[in-house]
């Protein structure tokens, strides 16, 4: 492992890109702080001021149910007027130059795609707030009219196909990984020669083992993180800095 400062970083990295045929790129939520969106884990995080809601009990109680949809409209204006940083324009350029071939995100923000990553070379392992899903049928709700649904009953909305319960489109605790989505970045981390694991605390599974899944099967493996996280010693080059600065120089983007 090379642990490194954001000078000798910045070039170190611009070298491995260099050598690499077949990139990969997985983020987490320390990519989209940099854009005003509070990631989770951190000492002033998320989940310091309010506990996760489980799927289960999302699914149980109406009255939980109501507390998820209105910490979701609460927060929704957060999202909405995020938009894309130094960090997500480098990612783009990287896909579409050719050098990445996908995106994995455990980010829900829908960044990379606004910030010019083509939708089909992103995978959002834990899903999405762009949009929200019956739980039952399946059918696709988009934000405004499950807001209005709210606003005109002040209750938690139903599918008004099938009677079941809509859910945002992110993956919550308790809530099985998509296959689909899993199985794509997994069979992608097989066949890429570089991981750059960015922004992510490396600590939640079964995503954080997409990163591991790679360098196992023979890919470099970079970790670009404000702080240290536990598959450093995994890495063949650790970068703790701001991630904007760093990538958009590695990468020759403003």
């Amino acid at each position: 492992m090379i642990r490194t400062g954001q000078q000798d970083g910045i070039a170190k990295l611009r070298e491995l890109l260099a050598e690499s045929r077949r990139a990969m790129v997985f983020t987490g939520a320390g990519i989209s702080t940099e854009s005003g969106i509070p990631d989770f884990r951190s000492p002033s995080g998320l989940w310091t001021r309010m506990k996760p809601i489980q799927f289960q009990d999302f699914v149980r109680s109406r009255e939980i149910r109501r507390e998820a949809w209105t910490r979701r409209f609460e927060g929704e204006d957060t999202i909405a007027k995020a938009e894309p940083n130094a960090g997500h324009r480098a990612i783009a350029r990287l896909v579409v130059t050719g050098k990445v071939s996908l995106v994995v995100t455990q980010n829900i923000d829908g960044l990379h795609q606004q910030g010019g990553v083509p939708e089909d070379k992103v995978v959002e392992v834990h899903g999405t707030t762009r949009y929200c899903k019956c739980l039952s049928c399946g059918l696709r709700y988009e934000n405004d009219v499950v807001k209005r649904m709210w606003a005109e009953t002040g209750d938690a909305p139903d599918c008004t196909s099938c009677g079941g319960i809509i859910k945002s489109a992110t993956i919550s605790f308790g809530q099985a990984m998509p296959e689909a989505e899993m199985e794509r970045a997994t069979m992608e981390a097989y066949e890429c020669d570089l991981m750059l694991a960015v922004g992510s605390s490396l600590v939640v599974y079964p995503a954080a083992g997409i990163p591991i899944a790679a360098k196992r099967n023979g890919a470099r493996l970079v970790i670009l993180n404000r702080e240290e996280t536990e598959l450093d010693s995994l890495a063949d080059l650790v970068i703790n800095a701001e991630i904007g600065p760093v990538l958009s120089a590695a990468v020759g983007v403003n």
